[in-house]
């Protein structure tokens, strides 16, 4: 896989009816896979190393995303989707590598802006169900 461009990894959010939207705005997105273990270690582990079961434990997957505001119809459901506590199906699309897709729940939301720059916005996810991946 040849390297690719920051900018072609997108946040899309579920818009209705199985149609993604982008997340206006983006200047950065990133998402993180979270594997919980279950610790299983016992004083009468071998040399008192810890032991963790295989295939066990919690999956999760965390995605962030900055960038300038734009008052379009996304970010208008994020501000609803925030103060409602609302799970929503969002993509994380990574191009040449495939798609994430799943419910989220939106754990902060930030507006800021310096009087001399772009007003801007911070938006942090929580996966809230199981996440698929469809490779491209």
């Amino acid at each position: 896989m040849a390297a690719q461009k920051g900018v072609d990894v997108v946040l899309k959010i579920d818009t209705g009816a199985g149609s993604f939207a982008n997340v206006g705005g983006a200047r950065t997105v990133s998402m993180t896979l979270n594997n919980q273990p279950v610790d299983a270690t016992s004083a009468s582990s071998t040399g008192q190393w810890r032991e963790l079961l295989d295939s066990a434990g919690i999956l999760s997957m965390d995605a962030s995303f900055s960038g300038v505001f734009q008052d379009d119809a996304q970010d208008a459901d994020l501000q609803t989707d925030m103060m409602a506590r609302t799970l929503r199906d969002f993509q994380v699309v990574v191009p040449d590598f495939g798609t994430f897709e799943g419910g989220f729940i939106i754990t902060s939301l930030t507006y800021g802006g310096a009087h001399d720059g772009e007003a801007t916005f911070e938006l942090s996810l929580q996966s809230g169900g199981q996440i698929t991946f469809t490779g491209a």
